[in-house]
């Protein structure tokens, strides 16, 4: 049985083309202390002519041995990488050049697809990553981002330094030493022999003009879907999943329960057992056989107590069999937490603050019962059009330009929440919801068969029936019906309505009427429209310079006079405000 050497890097930190490296190389270990929370599991760096390369890691698939950056048999190639390639083993087998492997990591894929590839060499990968490769030879550095942004990545230039480009995990690495910062555009290969970014991510629902009339594969978006979570299981640690209560990470269990059991059978896992294998990764036909087989599947929540979501996935949780770990919090701690959750987040987006807080908050007891995987359902409301202001859509055209565009801004919102909230404490976050398959079916479907229909077809009407075997009395039911047919709540929403209500009344109190008339000069257009945002975007201003502002979005509702995003703010919600 060979020992797997393969470490999952969390944290980035790297400068191409700085003056004085030798120098700079103090600083820059400071600088990449501050993601030390992402992969509290180990450190490392490397200096090369001009050129820094740190990592922060944060063990989770192969968690014996091994370091980043990765380096190539001949040290002409280096490599820091964030993320998970499910596909490596297949990768592996096409490779041409014989290459000779010094690790089992899946990620040291990339090292040996370059020479090959080139920069096309992201377009191959399947996974959530953010990377750097140095090239010593040509002394070149190219960094690429996963295709929906859900690692965290940015990229940063400073005028004391004008030939160099820095790079990193998180805002607090750069603002120190650069004075222009952007995110760096998921999808996108930047090169440094040309200076220039190029979408190398080229799906065929890119194009939101382009509106598909496919008519919906219920059995396709299940199987594509059960895929999905499949491939996320790469792990040997205790893994779980985020349980909301809501449709889409209750399916999200509902399949990783499923597929847990079939790896115990296959792997002959008996309580309290774990059965290592050699190599771990999808093969041709997405099978996991090489997987480590955990013996139980772990699900968490959180919430206000009695709130809508924890009620239901506590239902979920005993109907699934998972060992659920359920959490209240109080007001006062939500509140207390708020500056801690904006340092993190590095956002004054109110929507991305509310539902982050519990979401951070949770994370914290995760780490404490030791699991540092957890599968979540970022990305369903995006695809499927489930918000509920969804309904007020004028057509399917627009209905399907609104969810392309949405799904373009994950790494703004709904991603950055699930990366930087659970990063915080040294869990990683996977979403099959954004695994590039699923996107191409889902994505590809008649958006007529999307839309929300008012007393006859509720939101995510097609993904809820996908799932419904009621037709069928001899398989077991994904979900209990109430579940799979319960209406969208947000999760700022679900975790107690109380919470929204605290944080409108306490800024409220923090912030004058005179305030929220006269912004900040600074804020330029960018100026908040209630006092929560106001409240939030001070706090923002504390931690972080100006030139952090320009990287965060406002998330806001279309087709609806509501400021506030709160799904309550919808007419349609049951329990909407008065």
């Amino acid at each position: 049985m060979a020992i797997l050497i393969t470490k999952q890097c969390k944290g980035i930190f790297a400068c191409h083309k700085h003056p004085n490296v030798h120098k700079f190389k103090p600083q820059a270990l400071q600088l990449a202390k501050a993601v030390r929370h992402r992969g509290p599991d180990w450190s490392g760096n490397i200096t090369i002519n001009d050129t820094i390369l740190t990592h922060e890691r944060l063990s989770i698939v192969g968690i014996d041995s091994g370091a980043q950056p990765l380096v190539n048999e001949d040290e002409t190639l280096f490599l820091a990488v964030n993320g998970e390639i499910y596909n490596h083993r297949i990768l592996r087998k096409q490779l041409k050049s014989g290459a000779k492997f010094k690790t089992h990591s899946d990620c040291e894929v990339i090292l040996h697809l370059y020479p090959e590839h080139d920069i096309d060499t992201p377009k191959l990968l399947d996974g959530m990553f953010s990377f750097i490769l140095y090239d010593k030879t040509k002394d070149r550095t190219i960094a690429a981002r996963d295709p929906i942004g859900i690692t965290s990545f940015y990229q940063g230039w400073s005028s004391k330094t004008p030939g160099a480009v820095y790079f990193a995990s998180e805002l607090k690495c750069l603002h120190p030493v650069c004075d222009k910062i952007i995110p760096f555009p998921p999808g996108h290969v930047y090169d440094s022999l040309t200076g220039k970014t190029s979408r190398y991510f080229q799906p065929s629902w890119w194009d939101p003009s382009r509106v598909p009339s496919t008519p919906v594969d219920y059995e396709s978006i299940r199987t594509t879907l059960e895929k999905a979570v499949r491939k996320r299981l790469m792990a040997e640690v205790p893994y779980g999943v985020l349980l909301s209560g809501g449709l889409d990470s209750s399916l999200i269990a509902a399949i990783a329960a499923r597929e847990t059991e079939k790896l115990k059978i296959k792997s002959g896992v008996t309580s309290g057992n774990v059965v290592p294998h050699d190599l771990v990764g999808i093969d041709e036909d997405d099978d996991l056989s090489t997987i480590t087989a955990l013996p139980e599947l772990h699900s968490f929540s959180i919430g206000l107590p009695g709130s809508p979501d924890t009620v239901a996935a506590k239902r979920v949780a005993k109907y699934l069999g998972t060992v659920h770990h359920e959490f209240n919090f109080t007001l006062q701690e939500g509140l207390d937490a708020l500056r801690d959750v904006i340092y993190h987040l590095e956002t004054f987006d109110v929507t991305t603050i509310r539902a982050s807080t519990p979401m951070y908050l949770l994370s914290r007891k995760i780490k404490a019962q030791g699991v540092k995987m957890v599968l979540s359902g970022e990305g369903s409301d995006e695809i499927f059009g489930g918000y509920l202001y969804f309904v007020n859509a004028p057509s399917k055209e627009e209905f399907h330009e609104e969810t392309v565009k949405r799904i373009k801004n994950l790494h703004l919102s709904d991603c950055l929440r699930a990366n930087k909230s659970t990063s915080a404490w040294g869990v990683e976050a996977r979403v099959p919801f954004l695994d590039k398959a699923f996107l191409e079916v889902s994505m590809n479907i008649d958006p007529s068969d999307k839309l929300i229909i008012k007393g006859e077809r509720l939101e995510k009407y097609i993904l809820r029936k996908a799932f419904d075997t009621s037709h069928d009395p001899t398989v077991k039911p994904y979900l209990p019906e109430d579940i799979l047919w319960r209406q969208k709540e947000q999760f700022s929403d679900g975790v107690g309505y109380g919470w929204i209500d605290v944080l409108k009344d306490t800024a409220e109190k923090m912030v004058t009427d005179e305030q929220l008339k006269n912004p900040k000069p600074e804020w330029g257009d960018d100026t908040p429209d209630s006092k929560e945002g106001y409240w939030y975007r001070c706090m923002f201003d504390d931690q972080f310079p100006i030139q952090c502002a320009s990287t965060v979005m406002r998330w806001k509702p279309t087709w609806s006079d509501q400021t506030d995003p709160s799904g309550r703010a919808i007419a349609t919600h049951v329990a909407k405000y008065d």
